[in-house]
């Protein structure tokens, strides 16, 4: 929180006389240690983890309630000006940026774990918690919260819930869609209204809490989030496997899903970067392994009783050696499983230690295709001449495809090469986002996947929900030319 002192820079001319009213209307309540409005303090809202960056918000308030929400909406919907939710900004997509300006709302300071019940395996969390804290504090009361992208330790809930995030443990247990029961969400005139339930069963009306998930603030912004909860599994095993060849890992992957041996986590390491270099070196010490001659590493996890454990991780390194893995390693304990997922989690920042730029399309394909895609990637990186390199959730299809570059005259035939692989996972049978959200980056993709009637009925969704348009703008839709 900024302290009352600091020294208030009067906004930058550019904003809207509208922006300017909401501004006065909002500085009335907050005051200015939660209404930020100076160009150094809003300058950090102009981007997120992502690539992307939008314009100066005209001011950003930090939210602490739900009547902060209500009273930040009523003032921007009646000047008319653009709101954007913002969670922890660790989206890759660039959902969370003020792409034409307006109020930013920032929810990390709404962030109460409001309630825990072990009878109904429920909690109710404002939007602002924290994953990593929330899912500690399920532990202790001897639960289980299975969502876990990699940004655990400062993503939001409420932004999970935005974007339908997912993480290794999707494979098994589902993105964040499956464990979320009901939404307490604000439309932008201030209406507050509840979406879902607090039962495990319910199907009464439209499941309007399933078409707020992954909706990407574009509907409403989220207050109080009800979340299903599950029994901690007894015993969890992990594996690393390395592989000499590439396609010898992309066929594990399948001979793996094929026969049901139901891993919790499979998760693909690309150590190649197409178009030159390779990550053996880097990722090997954070291992305490030598990874010479190693092209891919696959990261398995199981989890059940000890005996279930074990007997899945046999059938698991059989399968891996049949297909050439070599010697692998098994991690039971807790430290030991943390530092093989530690470089999974680190996989992200690893690359960008290999260059100045990176930019992530996490797409999904049909796992039958996985070798080809990985192929095909090797070659339009060569023919496009960049630098590339893949890994992720490779159990349920979904990669993370990574473009590198260092000069800014390399981003052409970056952005031709995203092209080429958006329209190679439409021709595999896949999709452009697999657990990212469209936001700012891929929204003029979204053509390409959708045909325009379905582009159209969803638009049409927004406006009931949003008839101004005022509700983070320039997000999942193409621009309409014009």
């Amino acid at each position: 929180m900024r302290a009352a002192s600091t020294p208030r820079v009067q906004p930058a001319p550019r904003h809207s006389q509208g922006a300017l009213r909401a501004q006065r209307a909002l500085e009335r309540h907050f005051g200015p240690s939660r209404l930020l409005v100076g160009e150094e303090e809003c300058a950090p809202y102009r981007r997120d983890a992502s690539e992307a960056e939008g314009e100066m918000p005209a001011a950003v308030v930090l939210v602490e309630s739900a009547a902060d929400i209500e009273l930040a909406l009523r003032a921007a919907s009646e000047a008319r000006v653009p709101v954007v939710p913002r969670g922890g900004g660790t989206g890759k997509t660039g959902g969370a940026v003020p792409v034409v300006g307006g109020i930013v709302l920032d929810l990390r300071s709404f962030g109460r774990i409001r309630e825990i019940d072990p009878r109904e395996h429920l909690a109710v969390v404002e939007p602002g918690v924290v994953l990593g804290d929330f899912r500690a504090a399920v532990a202790r009361a001897g639960l289980f919260y299975a969502p876990d992208p990699s940004s655990r330790v400062a993503c939001t809930l409420g932004g999970n819930v935005a974007t339908n995030a997912g993480g290794p443990r999707a494979l098994k247990y589902g993105v964040t869609g499956r464990h979320v029961l009901g939404i307490e969400a604000f439309l932008m005139s201030g209406q507050r209204i509840f979406a879902g339930r607090r039962t495990q069963k319910g199907v009464t009306g439209y499941d309007l809490a399933s078409l707020l998930v992954g909706s990407e603030g574009t509907l409403a912004v989220f207050g109080e989030i009800t979340l299903r909860l599950l029994p901690p599994p007894p015993a969890t095993l992990t594996l690393l496997v390395p592989f000499e060849r590439m396609a010898q890992a992309a066929d594990a992957v399948m001979d793996i899903v094929a026969r049901g041996l139901g891993p919790t986590c499979l998760e693909l390491l690309d150590l190649r970067i197409s178009g030159g270099g390779i990550l053996a070196e880097l990722v090997g010490p954070e291992l305490g392994a030598a990874l010479t001659g190693t092209e891919a590493l696959l990261l398995i996890e199981v989890d059940g009783s000890e005996q279930e454990c074990e007997a899945r991780a046999g059938q698991l390194r059989a399968a891996c050696r049949a297909r050439g893995a070599q010697d692998d390693r098994v991690a039971w304990q807790a430290d030991q499983r943390e530092r093989l997922w530690e470089v999974r989690g680190n996989m992200s920042a690893t690359l960008r230690r290999t260059a100045r730029h990176k930019l992530s399309e996490d797409i999904a394909v049909p796992r039958r295709c996985l070798g080809r895609l990985l192929d095909e990637l090797a070659a339009l990186s060569r023919r496009r001449e960049v630098r590339s390199v893949a890994y992720g959730h490779a159990g349920d299809g979904n990669l993370h495809v990574n473009f590198l570059w260092d000069d800014p005259s390399e981003a052409p035939r970056v952005q031709a090469a995203i092209r080429e692989l958006f329209e190679l996972t439409i021709a595999l049978g896949g999709t452009l986002s697999g657990e990212h959200g469209v936001g700012v980056l891929k929204a003029p993709y979204l053509p390409l996947e959708q045909a325009p009637e379905l582009i159209a009925l969803q638009r049409n969704l927004k406006q009931t929900f949003d008839p101004e348009g005022l509700l983070n703008p320039g997000k999942i839709f193409p621009r309409v030319s014009g």
